[in-house]
């Protein structure tokens, strides 16, 4: 059965909304979201966590906020028991959970969509929230990784909430970011940074006054980068198990040959090209980009906590998915099925 498609409707009425279009096209999505947020529970009552993620499951909420739609309580009670339980993510993907929630949360008080009994509530939540993502700052700035750090930042205090943003923690992430800007390629990445990089968030979405706003859209001409000689790396490809059930630990240590400028998802195309019997892998399209869910026939299951954690040898987490990172030559690369 296909998954509701709750996380990529609500990025596109979140960027719809941006646009100021009249009412009547987008509608009939909105009641679309909101039978995906039911359908996104629903199918997963048994597992006590929706369908697809709780991320997406706040995504969903989020948009509807900024829609200026209210939110069955139900809806924001099982958000409310997760965050409370900490069942929210595992260690790479809590803060861009927290941060959506949280994001969600402070829009469904401001806008005044909840009875007066919740505000507390919510309020209490999206605080501690935030303080769960000031403790997860690196000494780099980063804030969980690079890619939560715009989501973090957005529902921090630092932008959500007003305070100032002479804040040492907020100078650290901004200058985190303007380091790494090459890591967001991806329309869904660009749109999650840009917000921060000119001080606001999503929810100034549903403040915005339409008749005010310029035209945004109008293309810039695009410049042909210059060609470049085409040369070769050699990376070395480990996959690892760690879970009990597995008979070893390393389950594949090949090298492969790339072009210079091939991202890891190349990296694994070309593995598959070299050694069709030997090595197999799958992918998911998400809003970010395509996500790693079966290596050597072995798959990554919410239902069972595990997922393909990406390392630089011997034990650096990667801040990027698979195809925005560029491994260098030489470097080992593992994909190690790890539990959360």
């Amino acid at each position: 059965t296909e998954q509701p498609q709750t996380g990529r409707l609500a990025l596109y009425l979140l960027g719809l909304r941006a646009t100021c279009p009249r009412p009547e096209p987008h509608r009939a999505l909105v009641t679309w979201l909101k039978y995906y947020l039911e359908e996104d529970w629903t199918g997963s009552r048994r597992h006590g966590h929706p369908l697809t993620s709780y991320y997406q499951y706040g995504l969903g909420m989020l948009a509807l906020c900024v829609h200026h739609k209210r939110v069955r309580e139900e809806v924001i009670h099982r958000l409310l028991e997760a965050q409370h339980h900490g069942r929210l993510g595992h260690s790479g993907t809590t803060v861009d959970t927290e941060a959506v929630v949280a994001l969600a949360f402070t829009c469904l008080e401001r806008r005044r969509l909840v009875g007066a009994r919740l505000v507390a509530e919510l309020q209490a939540a999206a605080e501690g929230m935030s303080r769960n993502m000031a403790e997860a700052q690196g000494p780099d700035g980063i804030i969980g990784n690079i890619y939560s750090t715009p989501w973090a930042l957005q529902a921090s205090v630092f932008l959500a909430t007003g305070v100032c943003q002479t804040e040492s923690a907020y100078s650290r992430a901004m200058a985190a970011l303007m380091e790494n800007l090459d890591a967001f390629g991806t329309a869904a990445t660009m749109a999650q940074v840009l917000p921060v990089l000119h001080g606001h968030s999503y929810l100034d979405i549903a403040s915005m006054h339409c008749q005010e706003e310029p035209d945004t859209l109008t293309p810039l001409d695009i410049i042909e980068p210059p060609t470049e000689v085409p040369r070769n790396k050699t990376v070395q490809l480990v996959v690892e198990c760690s879970q009990p059930w597995c008979f070893e630990l390393r389950l594949y240590d090949r090298p492969v040959s790339v072009p210079a400028t091939a991202s890891l998802l190349d990296v694994l195309r070309a593995a598959t090209t070299q050694e069709p019997q030997h090595f197999t892998f799958d992918t998911q399209d998400t809003a970010q980009g395509p996500f790693l869910i079966q290596v050597l026939g072995l798959e990554a299951r919410q239902q069972k906590r595990n997922y393909w954690q990406l390392l630089t040898a011997p034990s650096t987490p990667l801040q990027m998915g698979v195809a925005d990172y560029i491994p260098h030559d030489g470097e080992t690369l593992i994909l190690r099925l790890s539990e959360y």
